[in-house]
């Protein structure tokens, strides 16, 4: 199959979670014997023609002059030029800013796949009229897709309760980690199971802010890690309030996933506060890490960590959390995270799901057609 994949940054990964997919996926579609094209920014990281196999197709992407509003502009220009490369399939990672130009996708050359990704006009960063606006295109990629792919079982019992679409369930992935080292540490100037760890964009319903409260309260002053690009304004607010206590360290974005997998596996609590979306992948990566988890108590997070982690709603209960868990005491925890990656997370069984699923599309479209 010719199959392109839209609706990232590109690859390799210097962003998040659909990113991290896209370059995992895409080497494994090739690695099957697929031509596989993946789009990228102009101005990304990666400037070569190809990435392990992978043809990468930089595309103009004005975010860095216009912000939000050059998104449309990137995807318009990934959508057009699409149009002229008669993809078998073309999987569309996300709908936020590319839905509004369903109607230039080349539906009738083309396969149109969507990863619906999570409730994303339930982000409370979002304005009133921005969310209004992305459930209008929420619906738009919903009804204008050919197939639809959801990330939780939340988000597809959503879609079929909401616009009477069904979807696949096909989660995130993560690779199981067997090999840690404690040098790495070193770089961080942190020791085995004597500092906690929070990672995630500086977004409000991510609840950093929740977290950290919690660790400002606490009179024993562990280092807790936090990790994500903080050069946004919510991150400057935050790096000001918490600027007093010195154990809160703000480490920017790390995308070397050997020293984030052995920061996760040697610290003693890994906080997880994301309470919108499907299945997180840094959630995934924590448990393929061995990490002991405290996550955020809503549906999504207990979907996938069931009664195998520690839950909070509010700092009081961050602070509880610091004052009485050790991690050596919830091993039982640990490795029943690690076996449903094993079982059931782990990448080769979720890309052979994608596989699957793009191999019974055209399939089933070539028998309509």
């Amino acid at each position: 199959m010719k199959i392109a994949i839209l609706g990232t940054r590109g690859i390799p990964n210097h962003y998040g979670g659909f990113e991290q997919f896209a370059e995992f996926f895409s080497v494994y579609l090739v690695e099957k014997g697929h031509e596989v094209y993946c789009y990228n920014s102009h101005n990304h990281k990666f400037q070569e023609k190809t990435f392990r196999g992978v043809n990468i197709l930089h595309q103009h992407d004005p975010e860095y002059k216009y912000g939000t509003f050059g998104q449309f502009i990137y995807d318009y220009n990934c959508i057009m030029d699409s149009r002229k490369r008669n993809f078998d399939i073309i999987l569309q990672l996300g709908y936020t800013s590319n839905s509004i130009w369903f109607f230039l996708l080349p539906k009738r050359k083309s396969i149109i796949i969507t990863n619906m990704d999570g409730l994303e006009w339930k982000r409370t960063k979002y304005s009133k009229p921005v969310q209004q606006f992305l459930k209008f295109a929420e619906r738009l990629a919903a009804i204008s897709s050919h197939y639809l792919v959801s990330d939780s079982l939340g988000i597809k019992k959503f879609l079929k309760e909401k616009y009477n679409k069904e979807s696949t369930y096909i989660a995130y992935g993560a690779h199981p980690f067997t090999n840690p080292n404690e040098e790495i540490l070193k770089i961080y100037d942190v020791q085995k199971e004597a500092y906690n760890m929070i990672m995630a964009r500086f977004e409000p319903e991510n609840n950093l802010d929740m977290v950290l409260e919690g660790v400002s309260m606490n009179e024993e002053k562990t280092t807790i890690l936090v990790v994500g690009n903080n050069n946004t304004k919510y991150g400057e607010y935050l790096k000001s309030k918490y600027k007093p206590f010195s154990n809160i360290r703000f480490m920017g974005g790390i995308y070397n996933l050997e020293h984030l997998d052995n920061l996760r596996y040697f610290s003693n609590i890994y906080f997880h506060g994301h309470s919108v979306g499907g299945t997180n992948p840094s959630l995934l990566e924590a448990m393929a890490s061995k990490a002991l988890i405290a996550a955020h108590n809503n549906d999504f997070n207990k979907g996938v960590l069931k009664e195998n982690a520690l839950y909070f709603s509010n700092p009081e209960e961050v602070k509880n959390i610091l004052l009485t868990i050790k991690k050596n005491n919830n091993l039982h925890f640990v490795q029943k995270n690690f076996e449903s990656i094993v079982e059931e997370f782990n990448w080769d069984i979720i890309n052979g799901k994608y596989l699957q699923l793009f191999e019974e599309c055209v399939s089933g479209h070539k028998a309509r057609n």
